[in-house]
């Protein structure tokens, strides 16, 4: 059990130093937050973690993957492994949002 805190929590952090890197500091301290609110045991807020994971899918790691990979296609740079990294983090963060399916039932028991 104490795994998927682990990972959802890894997967928020992941995030909040992407937005840190870009300096986007409110935002990163959000991501960074949104692990806290495990503690509160309440099927709303870990409807709010998945749904957070999963549009930090779609409209931060896909988006930023395609610009990476149009800025290395275009200065002519390797892009293959960059796509690949991309894609791990991608699924690691889905794996992070599946793991939040029924997390307050199992810290229960």
């Amino acid at each position: 059990m104490w795994w998927r805190v682990v990972i959802i929590t890894l997967a928020f952090l992941l995030l909040g130093a992407h937005f840190l890197r870009f300096s986007q500091t409110e935002w990163a301290i959000i991501a960074c937050t949104m692990p806290l609110l495990m503690f509160i045991r309440h099927n709303v807020i870990n409807q709010l973690l998945k749904i957070t994971l999963l549009l930090s899918v779609i409209f931060v790691w896909a988006v930023t993957t395609f610009n990476f990979i149009d800025m290395r296609i275009t200065l002519s740079e390797p892009w293959l492994r960059l796509a690949l990294i991309m894609t791990g983090v991608m699924l690691f963060t889905l794996f992070a949002a599946f793991c939040t399916n029924g997390l307050h039932q199992r810290l229960r028991h």
